[in-house]
């Protein structure tokens, strides 16, 4: 009898969090790859692992154990790239070679979009591949690469032509040991280690035509714009996982009280609301049902009310260390791409002048 996929991912926690966690703490990834995490999420002999709903499970379940957002993250960001633009995106050929390593642990890939001073705004990115007969040679710089202090491929996207006065783009791997790439690791906030971050500059670089994932489509609007959502949905369930850590973590430490039981029993029911509708949002990435922004917009403001909460009434958040580096580690994620999330907010807003017309 086949396991279904939050059996299937129980399982490969449950082997995770059987390591000794110092062994888990001293070296997280290598933890990861002895209890088979890596292949959450990706096609491969266990079909009940091929999905985001796998990856968020896992994600969630880290979060929860150790309350750790660098290190669950850390491990969704690997998960998802392998994921959405390999297993989404590359021929057979790259397929069979990438995935096959990643899933084992051999193989670390990190994406590469956003650049010094330009975001990842398409008009003001710079990073160019020039075709050189059965090659393209890249030259450009990179920031911001998530996880990209251990990866051991570049996916980066690059400008492959002009038509029009518009940019059009591809996707290469590009190996870590190319020459004329040199990676500078970014100095990483504590709080969110073990996850890293690092620039790129791509001196001339030679790749082969088979390096282009994607083919001849135009990556930024197939790939670099619908990966946004795609981590924004699948984050909501390390924001779950890591709530359902900090009300334990806090509960452990305050003295019982019917009041205390009254303020912690309505945040448990708000971050139970938080968890259904973040495996909703999350299942609409694998059944190809339309997004709905409405939800991200309101996991995010539930949660921050239930960290403002938690910080104005309970002074263990104030004087426990571990509870303040995790609550740190929410500021800092809380804080990435504001403007589009605000955009996003915006649009929904004036959706409900719209409807009053109607």
């Amino acid at each position: 009898m086949s396991q279904t996929t939050s059996e299937a991912v129980a399982d490969l926690i449950q082997r995770w969090r059987a390591i000794d966690p110092a062994d888990r703490l001293g070296d997280p990834f290598g933890a990861m790859r002895r209890a088979g995490l890596f292949r959450i999420g990706l096609p491969g002999d266990d079909a009940s692992l091929d999905s985001f709903s796998a990856i968020a499970l896992a994600e969630q379940a880290i979060a929860a154990t150790t309350g750790e957002l660098g290190l669950a993250t850390a491990f969704a960001g690997r998960q998802l790239i392998a994921r959405f633009f390999i297993a989404g995106f590359a021929d057979d050929a790259q397929r069979s070679d990438l995935l096959t390593r990643i899933a084992a642990g051999d193989c670390w890939a990190a994406v590469a979009i956003s650049e010094p001073g330009a975001g990842a705004h398409p008009k003001h990115l710079q990073t160019a591949a020039a075709p050189q007969g059965e090659s393209f040679v890249i030259s450009g710089r990179k920031a911001w690469i998530t996880n990209g202090p251990v990866a051991d491929i570049f996916l980066v996207l690059a400008i492959v032509a002009i038509e029009d006065g518009r940019k059009r783009y591809g996707l290469f791997a590009v190996p870590r040991e190319t020459p004329g790439l040199t990676m500078t690791p970014m100095p990483s906030l504590d709080v969110l280690a073990p996850a890293s971050h690092c620039e790129l500059a791509l001196d001339q670089c030679v790749v082969l035509a088979s390096a282009r994932i994607g083919g001849e489509r135009d990556a930024y609007p197939a790939m670099a714009l619908p990966f946004r959502d795609v981590e924004d949905t699948v984050g909501t369930a390390t924001t779950a996982g890591f709530l359902t850590w900090l009300l334990r973590a806090i509960a452990a430490q305050v003295e019982p009280s019917e009041d205390h039981a009254v303020r912690l029993g309505r945040l448990a029911g708000q971050v139970a609301l938080i968890e259904t509708t973040s495996r909703a949002a999350v299942l609409s990435l694998d059944d190809g049902t339309p997004p709905v922004p409405a939800r991200l917009i309101g996991i995010r403001a539930l949660a921050a009310g239930i960290v403002d909460e938690i910080r104005a009434h309970f002074a263990v958040a104030r004087t426990d260390d571990r509870v303040g580096r995790a609550l740190a580690a929410y500021d800092v994620l809380a804080n990435v791409a504001r403007e589009p999330r605000k955009q996003r907010q915006i649009t929904l807003g004036q959706s409900l002048w719209s409807e009053r017309h109607e």
